[in-house]
């Protein structure tokens, strides 16, 4: 029996010692006080048992954020909130002043931001680290702890270290995928939970999941093209540009149609769809060879479709849908389904946070890590995230923001999972998408506190 699997069905998380635990600095600046918390933790949370080699450890990082309008003395008595950014491979925000969610969090909790594991400072996994695990198969043996299950072991097994309370928890798109992994396996830890875009489907094949976000995000393509017609002609021009003309990023590698084709993450948000237009309207300039790409454009460009800051994003996004099968590059193979998308096509589309494989030929940060991330998208024996029977029981207050027509994490997959956790109250909206949290955190996460406080 999976050890995941025998957690749940035993009603409690792996027993461990607390981790070791040192706070490296303190600040003050600017209305907060923050902390700077560093814990040892298993690399393995569920080791084979009778393994002969002691468990390795790695580091896990959070800062904690408290508002100075908190008298020092009474800091201690603020109950904590936890947040689990999106991702995989985000680290946690780094913020220089309290605004949006975290200004209203901050009049009620202590702030807990993780940077779960392999990201920031948390034991970073990349090109330059993975390489000192070994071959490929060693690299990938070693990603395959740093799913939900792990970094929600790691968020139980720091609440424990901290001797906190049960405590409240803020999911962010693939946080919200963690939470409810959290749900699933370790409830007691939890007071209550709010979730923003991050439903995730309780089962797979993970081809379900892109089989509805292309249509979602053709759909948006559609939305945006009406805005900006001009635009539609302005992508197509690019994308035939680029298959005939040798156009290089600040980094030096060639910029292709379909790596071009990543900027439709702007189409993603309500706060970022309308910066698309003005990306796409400098694209050109003229030169002594005739019409170019210029430099503003491909400097920006840049910064869209490089993963060298967040690598473990490509490298196990589809791995966050993975239990019991293999995914097989499963937006790749759905692609086919979709010959709009494909940068051949006469009237492109932009493309959302599919990965391809394409993706580990292209971006320097990923080519050293494509028989990695092969291996992994081959797994078959993935441990559950989730544990249904679990769920429909739950009795832990559970209040989710649901985007209408988000383009990352399906509405009708999000309302079934919704449908399956007993007591989950939904919010759902269209005046949303995926970056609500960005664009009005105050008001939805105070609405959905006052949700599971039975305030609303």
């Amino acid at each position: 029996m999976p050890l995941a699997l025998s957690a749940a069905a035993t009603g409690s998380w792996p027993v461990a010692e607390p981790a070791t635990h040192t706070i490296r600095a303190r600040h003050e600046f600017r209305g907060i006080r923050t902390a700077e918390h560093f814990f040892t933790v298993p690399l393995d949370h569920w080791p084979e048992a009778g393994a002969a080699e002691p468990t390795e450890e790695i580091t896990v990082f959070a800062r904690e954020f408290v508002s100075a309008e908190h008298a020092p003395d009474d800091v201690e008595r603020l109950p904590w909130l936890l947040f689990l950014q999106g991702g995989p491979g985000g680290r946690g925000t780094r913020t220089t002043s309290l605004s949006g969610w975290m200004k209203a969090a901050a009049r009620h909790f202590r702030i807990l931001m993780l940077d779960q594991r392999g990201t920031g400072l948390s034991t970073p996994a990349d090109r330059n680290t993975l390489p000192l695990r070994g071959d490929a198969a060693a690299q990938a043996g070693y990603l395959t702890h740093f799913r939900a299950d792990s970094i929600v072991a790691d968020a139980e097994l720091i609440r424990k270290t901290l001797r906190a309370d049960p405590w409240t928890v803020l999911g962010q798109s693939f946080g919200g995928f963690c939470a409810l992994t959290y749900l699933s396996f370790a409830p007691e830890g939890l007071r209550e939970v709010l979730i923003t875009g991050g439903l995730a489907p309780l089962h797979g094949p993970a081809d379900r999941v892109y089989r509805a976000t292309f249509q979602r995000v053709a759909a948006r393509n559609t939305e945006y093209f009406s805005w900006y017609p001009e635009d539609r002609d302005v992508v197509s021009r690019i994308a035939r540009h680029l298959e005939t003309k040798a156009e290089f990023l600040p980094s030096g590698e060639r910029l292709t149609s379909e790596r071009f084709q990543m900027v439709g993450s702007f189409l993603g948000g309500n706060t970022r769809v309308d910066a698309l237009h003005s990306l796409l309207e400098d694209a050109f300039c003229p030169s002594p060879e005739g019409e170019r790409l210029s430099d503003p454009f491909l400097e920006q460009v840049h910064g869209l479709v490089s993963r060298g800051s967040n690598p473990l994003y490509a490298v196990l996004h589809e791995a966050i849908y993975a239990q019991s099968e293999a995914t097989e590059w499963a937006a790749w193979r759905v692609l086919g389904e979709f010959p709009e998308f494909k940068p051949e096509a006469e009237e492109p589309l932009l493309t959302g946070e599919m990965v391809y494989p394409w993706y580990f030929d292209q971006d320097p940060a990923l080519v050293p890590l494509r028989e990695v991330a092969t291996i992994l998208a081959e797994k078959r024996d993935w441990k559950p995230l989730y544990d249904v029977a679990r769920l429909e029981a739950n009795t832990v207050p559970v209040a989710a923001a649901v985007y209408q027509n988000d383009i990352y994490v399906d509405f009708d997959l999000s309302m079934e999972t919704a449908a399956t956790v007993r007591g989950l109250q939904t919010w759902t909206t269209a005046d949303f998408h995926h970056d609500g949290i960005g664009e009005d955190g105050d008001g939805i996460f105070n609405r959905l506190l006052g949700m599971v406080r039975g305030q609303s």
